[in-house]
């Protein structure tokens, strides 16, 4: 008997054997890559692998829905809103805008479990990563995939000249802190800056790592504390989320610095940051920080 056929039916049971071992492998999401924005695929089977104490369960009850926005390597932006019946005030919860940073995004899915249960008088909406390149890279990575520092790249007055002066001459041309070749060349960036455009919040929460401290940027009385975590305003950045938003937009800007990249606060330690927050919004934002529901 001829040995071709024998060959040719090994070879396609060695093809029939690789194919799903294969299509489970990690493999760079362009935008033109299979998986990049497969309807209704989510988040949550990368995050729970990446992200601590985060659950499937938690991932799941999050709702996460996509956006518009896309990452360099293509990956989905996603978000979730949770509105109150009275909502009154529009909060914007910004997670992972670093990637190395990867309880900042375990918080943000955490919160959403919260507000779900006490959404006050708010209606939230929460990006829990805005730079899913940098947090699904190994090693996980501060930067996007082009090595941009997204919280250097908003449109600062004055940005072509002050980011680059700053990056040459106070961080040494640190790359972990690159802004980028010019305001908002990054998607994700760029994302996030139109959406606070269409959302118009009165409030905006980063949440970062691993300082151990809030920061305020905007008009308005900041928190003292939320939780564990003290104010120490450490001054505007060009290019920061925090100069353009709080000091340039008007938009009150709180930024969280968690102790911790890698470890999550505990369940009580983030419900008592979350109870602080709604204590605060509820004593201040009307006074002078909006609250106008606009």
């Amino acid at each position: 008997m001829p040995r071709f056929p024998w060959r040719l039916a090994l070879w396609a049971l060695a093809l029939a054997w690789l194919t799903p071992a294969l299509a489970l492998s990690p493999m760079p999401r362009g935008p033109g890559h299979p998986l990049a924005d497969v309807p209704g695929s989510g988040p949550c089977r990368e995050w729970v692998a990446r992200l601590p104490h985060v659950t499937a369960s938690l991932c799941t009850a999050a709702q996460l829905k996509p956006t518009v926005g896309r990452s360099v390597q293509g990956r989905t932006l996603y978000h979730r809103d949770v509105v109150a019946s009275d909502a009154k005030l529009r909060v914007l919860v910004v997670g992972a805008m670093h990637g190395d940073e990867l309880s900042s995004a375990s918080l943000a899915l955490h919160w959403i479990q919260r507000a779900t249960e006490t959404p006050s008088n708010a209606h939230w909406r929460f990006i829990p990563a805005l730079n899913p390149d940098g947090l699904m890279a190994r090693p996980a990575r501060r930067m996007n995939a082009r090595g941009v520092d997204l919280n250097r790249n908003f449109p600062t007055p004055n940005w072509a000249r002050d980011a680059k002066v700053y990056w040459e001459q106070r961080t040494k041309k640190d790359p972990r802190r690159w802004p980028g070749p010019s305001p908002l060349s990054e998607p994700e960036s760029k994302y996030l800056h139109d959406e606070m455009q269409r959302f118009q919040p009165d409030l905006i929460v980063s949440i970062h790592a691993p300082y151990g401290m809030l920061d305020f940027d905007g008009p308005g009385v900041p928190p003292p504390q939320l939780g564990r975590l003290y104010l120490d305003q450490v001054g505007i950045f060009p290019g920061s989320l925090g100069n353009y938003g709080g000091v340039h937009k008007g938009m009150p800007v709180v930024t969280i610095e968690l102790t911790s990249a890698l470890v999550t606060p505990s369940d009580a330690e983030m419900r008592q940051m979350w109870i602080d927050l709604l204590r605060w919004m509820s004593e201040r934002l009307g006074q002078g920080m909006g609250g106008s529901g606009r």
